[in-house]
């Protein structure tokens, strides 16, 4: 008798709102096939009003405790209904182009701190291997090893030094242009790599990198090619100091975090962190392979210095304009 009446009561139950359950499923049927286009601005408006009206009869369902069959149907629904209400839907092309239109240029604004503190201490670093290297030569090894440094040393004539800038040499030239954008490389992956180490080794490793860009501008003002040999690193160096400043942020991010979580706890304030800094250090792979590119190709097509330093401040333009003037959220 009591079945009996559970099936009569579920029956009753199925009929009153069974329609509004078809509609759902017709509209849900059209998205899932990609056939959105189908549906009018109605259809669209009615979505969530049935979804809503499907949660209420689940819930009616399961504290009656109608047969399983309905209650499987209507969770299966509901599951279904809550991706296209609350989810993203979103293809790999759509995510790659919001990635780059909003998504990156987002997360480089928000670490605009960070970024600050890790391009001082960059610049502190050449500053100061600037000024060691021309008080002594010793310094230069110091930051750059011999065997890597080859002829382009302290004690490299004049002539041999321009030789790697006029595109004369270019076997040499690209040994140490090979050299440098490795280091940079490896600079960066350890900046953001080791970032959780509250933020100290970052800071180094910024420092160390700004010691060798420094060393390296001397030998070169020594011999009276400071402005020659500024063209030919900056003409890919904006692009490439400017991501491994970026890492150096991204890592600062982390660390700064972890040592300051605030009212949450260090885990939830790292993974909250290592998301921005993730956004970050996918586009610091996009601008090495940039890099990389005026490297390989700008810089040797490219000789006359007025050119490289055009160029090198177009990149700076671009650069600016893309992170810091466009695309602001509101």
């Amino acid at each position: 008798m009591r079945e009996a009446r559970l099936t009569l009561k579920s029956q009753r139950f199925r009929q009153e709102r069974e329609a509004d359950w078809k509609k759902l499923e017709r509209l849900l049927d059209h998205l899932e096939a990609g056939q959105s286009h189908m549906l009018d601005d109605e259809d669209v408006i009615r979505l969530p009003v049935l979804y809503r009206a499907t949660l209420s009869s689940l819930s009616v369902a399961r504290a009656i405790s109608l047969d399983a069959n309905l209650v499987g149907y209507l969770e299966s629904l509901a599951t279904r209904s809550y991706f296209f209400v609350y989810g993203t839907r979103t293809t790999l092309g759509e995510r790659i182009w919001s990635f780059f239109r909003r998504d990156w240029a987002h997360a480089v604004r928000s670490l605009w701190r960070e970024t600050l503190v890790s391009a001082a201490f960059c610049l502190l670093g050449v500053a100061v291997g600037f000024w060691l290297t021309r008080q002594s030569d010793d310094w230069f090894y110091s930051f750059v090893p011999r065997a890597l440094a080859g002829p382009r040393g302290p004690h490299s004539t004049t002539a041999e030094l321009a030789k790697t800038l006029t595109g004369s040499g270019v076997d040499g030239l690209a040994f140490f242009s090979s050299f440098l954008f490795t280091h940079n490389a490896q600079i960066a992956l350890f900046a953001f790599a080791l970032g959780f180490a509250f933020c100290l080794p970052t800071l180094y490793l910024m420092l160390y990198n700004g010691l060798v860009v420094g060393a390296f501008e001397a030998v070169f003002v020594a011999h009276g090619l400071g402005v020659p040999a500024g063209g030919w690193l900056l003409i890919h160096g904006i692009t490439e100091l400017f991501a491994v400043t970026l890492a150096g942020a991204a890592g600062l991010h982390i660390g700064w975090a972890l040592a300051f979580p605030g009212q949450q706890s260090r885990v939830a304030a790292a993974r909250a962190a290592g998301l921005k800094a993730a956004t970050v250090m996918a586009g610091v792979v996009v601008m090495l392979a940039v890099a990389g590119l005026l490297e390989g190709f700008g810089r040797q097509l490219i000789t006359a210095t007025p050119a490289r330093y055009a160029m090198a401040a177009f990149t700076a333009l671009v650069w600016a304009i893309y992170f810091y003037g466009t695309g602001k959220e509101r």
